[in-house]
């Protein structure tokens, strides 16, 4: 089971499945800022506002979630 986590910014990348966002987040990433780089995949930018505030990435598949 996925959780979210409320500072996506301070994990590694692709280290979970969900990760909730504010607007302070957007322009929206995967890997956001603030993730280890390394061990992860190209930059993408995900239209979150443009999806009803929901995004999925197309590289690994995180799940991300506009909070109000």
């Amino acid at each position: 089971m996925s959780r979210v986590n409320p500072s996506a910014k301070d994990l590694p990348a692709n280290a979970q499945n969900r990760y909730e966002v504010t607007r302070s987040d957007l322009p929206l990433s995967c890997p956001m800022p603030g993730m280890a780089l390394w061990n992860s995949h190209p930059k993408v930018y995900l239209p979150i506002e443009d999806e009803g505030g929901e995004s999925v990435c197309p590289y690994c598949g995180a799940h991300f979630l506009l909070k109000a």
